[in-house]
This record gives structure tokens, sequence and C-alpha cells, in this order.
């Protein structure tokens, strides 16, 4: 049964078959090839697999994020970002990496982010000398932060897998998010020392003034959020809802660039997002719970633990599992289905599942840009309209470069831990 389930799995993923028919397709041929269950139970765990608490706070994200980036606020970010760093030797790059750390904030979506920045930024990069594949590599790989800076949707997705609070998670996401960040700035710093890079004329202090007042009305989304869940004024869910009724308040009386049109564009964008997601969710619920009937978590538990006898080792162990995985799979589906193979193991072994949230979620960060299927890599294709065979390449060192900020994350599990214990002691 298990190896018909997982090579059916396989074949249907090689074969482009979409994730969610693949998913339900591989339990029902195993149900009825070996069990005496009725099909039927597959839709029974499919709703049930999306009746979650913690599932409620996605749709507002997503349709939040949506209005963000049509009212006008992700561009006010952009504009006070390079006002602020512009001015130094590879200022553009340093605003690209650190306005897609703020936008991943307000977004939580990671090909998201590469396709709003990419739009704007890009062809700015090529304009001021920048080289084409270190631009698209920047855009494609910083990006990826989204997936871990708060509020990001597959923390939720993780949270809810693994019945981990999250509130704590997002508190986790914030510091590590940044170390991971801080990664792509020291590269950034690194590169700009050895080319000549453009240089922009600085920003005058009456204009970094306008851009601030200019932008003040975006940068109050992610301290709303975050400063009301961690103040314990609304849970997630409510702060989901909040940056909703927020984000139209500005795009609609503030700033004024969202019309009636472009609203019911938004929701038809937002509820086609929302669909794709949770048809996905409840698949890999589906899939998951019928790994338990078939005792796969059991029998991996007993493999790991007589074989892995370190949470160092584990955890290495993890890096390379999620790796891979995420070279070939949605972070979404891969959380939902190693999550709760993982997470009775990290308990046994003493670590965090904070910490293990925030490791797994980091390394398929880097599966979202890595080759062959990564998807940031083919929304950086769209945006860019440079070949795959230029963009590869050119993410090759980016790839590096986050792998170190994943280990430091790893290893040093304050950097997830520390912020959480701060509010929760």
């Amino acid at each position: 049964m298990t190896t018909l389930l997982i090579c059916t799995l396989i074949a249907a993923l090689f074969g482009s078959i979409p994730i969610f028919i693949a998913l339900n397709g591989a339990v029902l041929l195993s149900i009825i090839c070996f069990t005496s269950m009725p099909p039927m139970v597959i839709i029974q765990k499919a709703f049930g697999g999306i009746d979650k608490f913690a599932l409620m706070s996605m749709p507002f994200f997503i349709f939040a994020a949506n209005v963000m980036d049509t009212g006008g606020l992700s561009r006010r970010i952009l504009d006070w970002t390079r006002c602020l760093v512009g001015s130094k030797k590879g200022g553009l790059a340093y605003t690209t990496q650190v306005t897609c750390m703020v936008f991943g904030a307000l977004c939580g979506s990671s090909p998201a982010t590469v396709v709003a920045m990419g739009k704007l930024l890009y062809p700015e990069l090529v304009r001021e000398g920048y080289p084409k594949g270190f631009s698209a590599g920047l855009i494609t790989s910083a990006g990826s932060v989204a997936l871990i800076i708060p509020p990001s949707i597959t923390l939720i997705i993780y949270a809810a897998a693994t019945g981990t609070s999250v509130g704590s998670l997002f508190m986790a996401g914030i510091s590590a998010g940044v170390v991971y960040g801080l990664a792509g700035v020291v590269y950034i710093w690194i590169f700009s020392r050895k080319h000549d890079l453009a240089v922009s004329e600085p920003s005058s202090w009456s204009e970094i003034w306008t851009k601030t007042k200019d932008a003040v009305w975006s940068l109050m989304v992610p301290v709303i959020i975050l400063g009301g869940i961690y103040m314990g004024v609304f849970t997630p869910t409510e702060a989901a809802g909040i940056s909703v009724v927020y984000s139209l308040f500005v795009g609609i009386f503030i700033y004024r660039e969202i019309t009636m049109e472009k609203l019911y564009h938004v929701c038809l964008r937002s509820a086609v997002t929302c669909a794709q997601v949770l048809i996905l969710v409840a698949a890999a619920q589906t899939f998951g719970w019928f790994l338990t009937v078939a005792r796969i978590p059991q029998a991996v538990t007993s493999a790991v633990v007589a074989n892995v006898t370190s949470p160092w080792m584990f955890l290495a162990m993890i890096n390379v599992i999620l790796l891979i995985v995420g070279m070939f799979m949605e972070g979404i589906a891969a959380i939902i289905i190693l999550a709760p193979l993982f997470s009775p193991i990290a308990s046994g072994m003493g670590i965090d599942p904070l910490h293990l949230g925030i490791v797994m979620v980091a390394n398929l960060s880097i599966g979202n840009f890595t080759p062959p299927f990564g998807l940031n890599l083919f929304v950086a294709n769209g945006v860019t309209g440079l070949p795959m065979s230029e963009i590869i390449p050119a993410v090759g060192r980016f790839i590096l470069v986050s792998f170190v900020a994943v280990l430091v994350i790893t290893y040093v599990p304050a950097i997830s831990t520390f912020l959480p214990r701060l509010v929760y002691p």
C-alpha cells in the first residue's frame, strides 16, 4: 500500500498533474486497492482539513495584500526605502532587498513579492547599469523572505498542521526573517565593492521627510498587525480582518487609488488565490490522514529515532530533505505533508516547535528559487523576460548566501525563540 501511494504521487507530480489532484488521486487509488473504506471519506477528510480556526486569517491576509498592491501602499514603501539607502554604492540593490522584506511583511507571499517588486525595480536596476543576471537573481531571492516574515501564510499553515500558536510563530518569524534578509544585504555589500555599481544622488532632508510622510500610512500596516497581536489587543485572525479594513480605508480615502472597478478585480483575484490555496490544503490534509492510517509516520519516526541520535543530526537531515522537497513542491503542501512527520520526532528530541517551524519554512524559502522547479524562477522569468538559462546561473550565489543564513537560524535556536519567550516567559 505504501509503495503504491508514494509511486502514484511521484508519477503524478512528474507528470505535471496539479498537486491537489495528485494527492487525492494517490489516496483514492490506495483506498480502492487496499482498504474497504468508501471513497467518500476523502471528501469528509478534505472538508475537515480546512475546518481549522488558524486558517481563518489566511483569506483576510491575502485580500489585504492585494488591496495594498492595488492601493499604492507598496509603491510608497519603495519610494521611502530608496530615499533612505539609494545614495550608497549599490543603493538600488539595498533598496530592493529591504523593500522586499517590508513588502513581505505586508503580503506574506513570496511569488507576489517577486511580481510586485520585480515590475517596479527590475527595469530600474537594469537602467542604472546593474548586470541583468544579478538584478534578476536579487529580485528572485529577495522575494523569498516573505515566507518567514509575518504575516506569513506558510507559518499559518504550519500552525494549523501542528497546533502551534500563530502569534508565537509570527514573533519567531520576525527575528529569523531579519537574519535571512541581512544575509542578502551582506552579499550586496560585497558585490558592490567588487563592481562599479551606480550611486544615486543623495536625497535631501526635505525629500526624506516628504517620502516618509507619504509612506507613513503604509508603514503602519505591520505596526498595527504585529503590535496588536503582541500587545494582546487582538488575535491573529482579528488582526487579519483589521488589516483589510485599514488597507481599504487608506487605498480608497487617503491615497484614492482604489476605484470600485479596481476593488472588484481585487476581490476576484483574492478569491481565486484563496481557492487555490485552500483546495491544496484540503488535499494535503487528506494525504496526511491516509499516511497516518497506513502507519507511515510511525515507521518514519522509528527509522529516524534508530539512526539519528542527536538534535544536531536531526536538524541537518531536515535541512537536506526540505531543500530537496522545496525544489519540487510548493511550500504549503510540503508543510502540511511533512510537519506532522517531523513534529513528534522533534518534540521527543527537545526541539522547540517554534524553532522547528521556522527552520522548515526557512528551508522552503530557499526552495522557492532553487532550480529546477522553484516557483519564483518561473515568476521572475515572466517579470524580467530573461530566459531560464540566464536566471538559473544568476541565483546560484544567492542560494549559497541564503543557505548560510538558514544554517545560522537552524543552529542558533535563540534567533527563533527569544521574542516569543520575551512576550510569554
